[in-house]
């Protein structure tokens, strides 16, 4: 990955998280793509309801308000939908129960993203493209 051609890239929540606040966590190669201009990156907003869920109990803190946060930590992404076609392949996903992961790789599924994550659990998937974070 990463030739010549532009990638269509769909952040993991916690990918999206190190991005902006903890980049040394995310591998070079990874890192490298990430910040490739010509590729694009997508982020669904059921990311960012788990963002918002982890700074209500208190697992994340924001030195900002979380609002101005998630302004500019999507500025320049595509906003990928939660469709009702992402919601049935999402329940027939051969995955675990959490609901975020499964609208995750659903929505890399139905709108044929590559999901960018570490979760040992998805990396695993074989019916959606992923990008190891390496």
């Amino acid at each position: 990955m990463g030739g010549a051609s532009r990638l269509k890239l769909l952040l993991d929540t916690h990918i999206w998280l190190w991005l902006f606040r903890e980049p040394k966590r995310l591998g070079r190669r990874t890192l490298q793509i990430l910040k490739d201009q010509k590729n694009e990156l997508w982020l669904s907003p059921i990311s960012t309801w788990e963002i918002l869920t982890l700074h209500h109990k208190g697992r994340i803190k924001f030195h900002v308000d979380v609002a101005e946060w998630i302004a500019k930590a999507t500025a320049g992404t595509q906003e990928a939908p939660f469709t009702h076609e992402i919601a049935l392949a999402a329940r027939h996903l051969p995955l675990h129960q959490d609901p975020a992961d499964r609208i995750l790789a659903a929505t890399a599924q139905v709108l044929d993203l590559t999901l960018v994550t570490a979760d040992e659990k998805l990396l695993g998937l074989e019916t959606i493209r992923i990008l190891a974070n390496r």
